[in-house]
């Protein structure tokens, strides 16, 4: 098991990894919208939110050696279930052809008062299956 850790994402907020790598398969730990900069929320609505999100993602998948492309699972969680139009749009610029596994949850609230996570497991070895 390999610990992934990078500096372009936020530190973790708790006693957890930003993502960890066993046998291949790399499991990121749900992000919010922290700007890794400030290490605060980013102001805005649900759409920049989830663009910063994907921001860190994508920075956690590169540390593992591998992107989106490798993306084989991703879990939403939101605070509002009336924002699932708004992050699919954004959601669907970062996966434009590749489509992963998804499932998408309403939750009651988010760490730092965050109205939007996504986690997701990523595969570096043969994406043909």
């Amino acid at each position: 098991m390999k610990i992934v850790s990078t500096d372009q994402a936020p530190k973790a907020i708790g006693p957890y990894s930003q993502a960890v790598e066993v046998n291949g398969f790399v499991f990121v730990s749900g992000q919010i919208p922290i700007d890794p900069a400030t290490g605060q929320l980013v102001d805005g609505d649900i759409k920049k939110q989830t663009e910063r999100i994907f921001e860190n993602i994508k920075a956690i998948l590169k540390a593992a050696g591998c992107d989106l492309s490798n993306v084989v699972k991703a879990t939403v969680f939101a605070t509002d279930i009336n924002d699932f139009s708004q992050i699919n749009e954004v959601y669907s610029k970062y996966f434009d052809q590749h489509k992963p596994a998804r499932s998408f949850v309403q939750v009651s609230a988010l760490p730092k008062g965050a109205k939007v996570e996504i986690e997701v497991i990523a595969f570096k070895g043969d994406k043909n299956g």
